[in-house]
């Protein structure tokens, strides 16, 4: 059955021009670079000092993924990409109203 799977797996990938290992390897692995960019824009803005930089990396990190699809991808269905937007819409508004927590709460010592 695991191999039934992952042959599946691999299939959609050469369907649609993408290496979904390449592609889960970049999600996975922007997770702590977008993590530790959060902390950091915190930080920051705790501090009063310019938050630009570190927002623009979170950004990055956080649709990483997705620049690897749609610069390597062909023939995605329109489908993915409205599901894929509501997703980022949904992830930057939840990291947005958690980064604004985070700020707000006292700093921790």
């Amino acid at each position: 059955m695991l191999s039934e799977f992952n042959h599946w797996f691999l299939s959609l990938g050469a369907e649609y021009g993408v290496n979904p290992y390449i592609f889960g390897g970049i999600y996975i692995g922007a997770i702590p670079f977008f993590l530790a960019s959060i902390a950091w824009l915190v930080k920051r803005a705790r501090a009063g000092q310019s938050t630009v930089l570190p927002t623009m990396l979170a950004g990055f990190f956080f649709v990483s993924a997705y620049i690897y699809l749609a610069i390597a991808g062909e023939n995605i269905p329109v489908w993915v990409w409205v599901f894929l937007g509501a997703l980022i819409v949904y992830g930057a508004w939840s990291t947005i109203r958690d980064t604004r927590r985070k700020i707000a709460a006292p700093a921790e010592e």
